[in-house]
């Protein structure tokens, strides 16, 4: 789950990380009395951001700087309603002003392929990290950070100074960057992320370490460590077909193409991802529609579930049914389906092609058979199912 930037200056104030002060506005009002909150007797300047679950809010007009309450009500009400990258604005936040000196940058996330943590820290924040780290990737440090042993002051020392603080900037500054990264080290362990990053992290001109935005990504999978982190869900955005798979525990995401997807495994139904990708080339284009993994189990509910998320879906013109029989037999599979149509009734109406291989392959093939349904045809091969299942969702178009 990704957070909202005020969200995650929320978890970072409740960790220790240095932050500034800042108020969530969803009416330009609301704006104008966050500002006056601010702002107090002495004035400054306030940041108007964009709240959005996506980069490049600056460039398109999302983040603007107010002198005053009346201004920040303006800008909140040009910024309220606009559409960055498909992302309609909701609310802004109205951020304390910062006087910078130097801006940097550091983030934490996990590497997936070497199973630990990575550290990356520069000196040259508050710009498109990912342009630094193509046309200068020395400026970019990148330090290893073992699971079972965190951040503690070693490690912060040695990525302030992978980083090249000792010789850019005084040893106090590098002293605070250290103290920070532990602290977002807690944020990132404490809470389950799988990403913190700060762009920028800056340093004031007097002389103290702010995180100035913030980016987490949550782990999903250790939510049932974290209850609170329910509230932090935008129900408003969430795509109402993933929110019904949630809710019956299905591992189910939304996309933007024709064929429904059903298979037993993560790695399978990515590939039948690809295979139906390439073959919908040449039927018209036609593409994915979903990625639903119902993993070992395929009882009747559960393919029923899977079924009914999937053809109550309007972009869905058929469905392709993967599964590779291992520990559930493809003749449990193939009872699922049978029963699963049958609970589902009417509200079946698009075509099924099934393919079933594996463990008690001719027994879950005879089953399906022998059901006659008219909505499903059996394939052989993963590649004719694919291609049948392009080919029925280009026709149905």
């Amino acid at each position: 789950m990704d957070l909202f930037e005020y969200q995650a200056r929320d978890i970072f104030e409740k960790h220790g990380v240095p932050v500034l002060g800042g108020v969530v506005a969803t009416t330009p009002d609301e704006a104008r009395a966050g500002a006056e909150q601010l702002l107090g007797p002495d004035g400054g300047v306030v940041v108007v951001k964009a709240q959005v679950k996506v980069g490049g809010r600056g460039k398109a007009g999302g983040v603007k700087l107010a002198r005053s309450a009346d201004e920040a009500r303006e800008k909140a009400e040009e910024i309220l309603g606009m559409d960055i990258k498909g992302h309609t604005v909701h609310r802004v936040m109205i951020a304390a002003g910062a006087k910078i000196a130097q801006e940097f940058y550091f983030s934490l996330l996990l590497d997936r392929a070497e199973r630990r943590y990575l550290a990356m820290c520069s000196v040259e924040g508050g710009m498109e990290i990912e342009e630094l780290a193509v046309e200068r990737p020395e400026a970019l440090a990148r330090v290893a950070v073992d699971p079972r042993v965190g951040i503690d002051q070693a490690k912060a020392d040695e990525i302030v100074e992978a980083a090249g603080f000792p010789t850019k900037t005084s040893p106090e500054v590098s002293a605070k960057v250290a103290d920070a990264i532990q602290k977002l080290w807690l944020v990132y362990r404490d809470e389950d992320a799988t990403l913190v990053e700060v762009n920028p992290l800056v340093l004031t001109e007097d002389g103290e370490i702010v995180a100035l935005d913030g980016k987490v990504t949550l782990d999903g999978n250790a939510e049932f460590r974290h209850a609170d982190h329910a509230e932090l869900e935008d129900a408003a955005a969430a795509d109402p077909l993933e929110a019904r798979a949630k809710e019956k525990d299905l591992n189910y995401v939304k996309l933007d193409g024709e064929v429904g997807i059903i298979g037993n495994g993560a790695g399978l139904v990515m590939s039948t991802l690809d295979v139906v990708a390439y073959a919908g080339e040449k039927h018209g284009g036609v593409k994915p529609a979903n990625f639903l993994d119902i993993g070992g189990g395929a009882s009747a509910e559960v393919m029923a579930a899977g079924l009914d998320i999937i053809l109550t879906d309007p972009q869905v013109k058929s469905v392709f049914v993967n599964v590779f029989g291992g520990i559930t037999a493809c003749d449990a599979v193939a009872n699922g389906i049978v029963a699963a149509l049958e609970i589902l009734g009417d509200e079946a109406s698009k075509p099924l092609v099934v393919r079933l291989d594996g463990n008690n392959v001719v027994e879950g093939r005879r089953i399906l058979a022998e059901a006659g349904h008219p909505l499903v045809t059996l394939a052989d091969t993963m590649d004719g199912g694919a291609d049948k299942a392009a080919e029925l969702a280009n026709a149905a178009a």
